[in-house]
């Protein structure tokens, strides 16, 4: 997926009320930026890091600048907008890249499913042999600096609700598939930051268990476009794993 118009570099000054971010334009200015990011970003903001916005022309918005990327380690960037990760998990489907995903005729978005009034990032109908599949996708961006990817960043009591229903339609015959999207050139695998919530580990080991495939792939990322590229592992060891803390 390619960004619309160019970015716009930047150094960062800080992040606050979790959705504001300041930050000193080349020329000096400072701004502030709209920051799509819900979770703790936990390593993802370096002191005076590189980072680079985007810049609508809507009159409308409240900020016209959105923080896109991050350099957390040279030549190491993170997409920080989490409203692409089902952009690019389509996208990926769609061309084919996300191999376990393929030979369905139909793809919808946020359909109801469950018994929590959820609704699935994507169900895939139509596969003339598989039976219909939900899709639930997560963005990955904690990392170790030891190429491991850790999800989740803080406690998410939507995610752990998210693997039930997941187990769910399992139990009624359906396929069920958690994606976990990389925005990070960093991350080569992905664990559980079961120290951070112990239960999401808890609940996805049982999730994997009864039958919930968990997949990860990792995005090719540039100041120009992020784009899913690989299939990188999924590893959860029986010791629950530490994830970073700095």
């Amino acid at each position: 997926m390619e960004f619309p118009t160019p970015l716009i570099e930047g150094r960062l000054v800080k992040r606050y009320k979790r959705f504001l971010v300041d930050v000193v334009l080349a020329d000096g200015e400072q701004v502030t930026a709209h920051c799509a990011n819900t979770g703790s970003m936990k390593n993802c903001q370096p002191e005076n890091a590189r980072v680079w916005l985007s810049r609508s022309n809507n009159p409308k918005r409240k900020l016209a600048y959105s923080w896109e990327l991050v350099e957390v380690a040279p030549s190491i960037l993170v997409g920080i907008n989490t409203s692409l990760s089902n952009k690019l998990v389509k996208e990926a489907i769609e061309q084919g890249t996300i191999t376990e995903l393929q030979g369905y005729q139909e793809i919808r978005a946020e359909v109801q499913y469950g018994n929590e009034k959820s609704r699935v990032d994507f169900l895939l109908t139509g596969h003339p042999e598989l039976p219909s599949c939900y899709v639930e996708v997560k963005n990955v961006t904690l990392w170790d600096q030891q190429s491991k990817g850790y999800f989740p960043d803080a406690v998410t009591a939507r995610g752990t609700k998210h693997l039930r229903e997941l187990m769910l339609m399992v139990e009624q015959g359906y396929r069920a598939v958690l994606c976990f999207c990389v925005q990070h050139s960093g991350i080569k695998s992905v664990s559980c930051a079961d120290d951070i919530d112990p239960l999401y580990g808890k609940t996805l080991r049982e999730a994997m268990s009864c039958g919930v495939e968990v997949i990860a792939y990792a995005a090719e990322m540039s100041i120009d476009a992020v784009t899913l590229q690989q299939a990188i592992p999924v590893i959860l060891p029986s010791t629950p794993a530490i994830a970073p803390t700095q």
